[in-house]
């Protein structure tokens, strides 16, 4: 399984559609199915936009699981036009992504929750053997 670590709320917000295109520094020639796992780290609550979300919300995080499967389908660089587009056509994933020119979108579809998987979150896109009972 690949699988890619992201800070709650933002792993959240991919299970409930809200946001659908994730924002990296880097790029990534991989695309397929991936699986989403919601970081350990708290939540980042210095950052004005967990204002914007509520308190049932916040209190439904998958913190430490492996919970969606998506497909990854494509790397776009971020570009001023990129950015205004998504701005202008999908201001929710705007508002919870960083589109920082050179930077890069992962469009992500095909987004569903699965049976949560206890695990330890890595840096980059990477992999999950389960473990087989002994």
């Amino acid at each position: 399984m690949k699988v890619l670590t992201i800070r709650e709320p933002w792993a959240s917000l991919i299970g409930k559609h809200i946001k659908l295109i994730e924002t990296r520094s880097w790029p990534t020639k991989y695309r397929g199915e991936l699986y989403i796992h919601a970081g350990l780290a708290p939540i980042p609550k210095n950052d004005p936009r967990i204002k914007a979300l509520s308190n049932d919300f916040i209190n439904d995080l998958h913190f430490g699981t492996i919970f969606l499967k998506c497909t990854l389908a494509n790397c776009i660089q971020i570009t001023e036009e990129f950015a205004n587009k998504v701005r202008s056509e999908s201001p929710q994933n705007y508002l919870w992504g960083d589109y920082a020119y050179g930077r890069y979108a992962w469009i992500l579809t095909d987004v569903q929750y699965i049976d949560p998987i206890k695990a330890k979150g890595h840096l980059s896109i990477w992999n999950y053997t389960p473990q087989k009972n002994k």
